[in-house]
């Protein structure tokens, strides 16, 4: 085999350990029960608009791409409750992992589903990109319970598809950013416009300060562009990058209560969940009340 054929396949042989890690399954248990039940919170507290948007009327339906490309129906009353019947029974079934792969997959299809009634009406949130894509992922990591000690590759991808879809909702928000205003976004008062439109009292006293505003506008621009970085952090420097992001949407709520919960939840994908879990197990451990190897003294009948 030639040197270039060698290095190829190197690289092939790298990019498919990137791809493909061995991580222990634990983590998918971790990361689906937290995915799972946070739809049932989406589609009551952040999406329940589905509900309305299929009591408007079908001229007012303008549907997403891909819910045009599989033509779909227009939405009614009795498919958007069917849609969110299904949810409410089937996301504690596979929060469980009963069943992954079927109860996933309908929880997939159905959440997808309601997504596309909720954005045909002309709002579309990009908050929701990562955790749908999560939805598609976990049924392919079949079986994983919290007693799993053992790694495997499938585990590994889900979680690399997970990570590489948080990334990419920051990167293509910046990109979208730059396409259509350029670098005006910027170097304009984009913060300050949205502090006049919605914000808080927490955040009316930095209307004092513009500059502060505008050099926060950079800060977020070049944090959403240096995003896909995080996929080659690691250790401390990865939990850095995390705590970045969190606080980060953190301070947005605080600021004008805009939340970004649905990406939020996948950031699961960075944990190391093996280790919290041994942490917990062994705090259990500790407060467990310890059972005494000498036996009780009998009891003294008194007349």
């Amino acid at each position: 085999m030639s040197t270039a054929a060698q290095g190829a396949a190197g690289w092939v042989r790298a990019a498919r350990r990137w791809w493909y890690p061995s991580v222990p399954v634990l983590r998918i248990a971790w990361i689906r029960l937290f995915v799972y039940l946070f739809v049932l919170y989406d589609i009551t507290a952040l999406t329940k608009g589905t509900m309305g948007n299929a009591h408007l009327p079908a001229s007012l339906y303008q549907p997403v791409w891909l819910a045009d490309t599989l033509h779909l129906p227009v939405p009614t009353p009795a498919l958007a409750e069917t849609l969110r019947m299904v949810m409410f029974i089937g996301a504690p079934i596979a929060a469980l992992g009963i069943l992954p792969r079927l109860s996933g997959t309908v929880m997939a299809v159905a959440f997808t589903w309601w997504e596309f009634v909720y954005m045909s009406y002309g709002k579309i949130d990009h908050d929701h990109f990562a955790i749908t894509v999560t939805l598609w992922l976990l049924p392919t990591a079949g079986r994983a319970r919290f007693r799993d000690r053992h790694s495997d590759e499938r585990a590994g991808w889900v979680i690399r598809c997970m990570q590489m879809s948080v990334v990419l909702s920051y990167f293509f928000a910046a990109w979208a950013k730059i396409r259509e205003s350029g670098f005006r976004w910027v170097t304009g008062a984009t913060f300050y416009w949205a502090i006049e439109r919605r914000g808080t009292g927490f955040a009316r006293p930095l209307q004092d300060h513009p500059v502060l505003l505008q050099l926060g506008q950079w800060v977020m621009m070049i944090a959403e562009l240096l995003a896909p970085v995080m996929l080659v952090l690691r250790r401390w420097w990865l939990f850095f990058a995390v705590c970045f992001w969190l606080g980060f949407h953190l301070l947005t709520y605080l600021s004008i209560e805009i939340h970004f919960l649905p990406t939020v939840i996948c950031f699961t994908a960075f944990v190391p969940w093996e280790r919290v879990d041994a942490r917990l197990r062994a705090g259990l451990r500790r407060v467990r009340p310890k059972r005494s190897l000498t036996p009780p003294e009998p009891a003294v009948l008194v007349p």
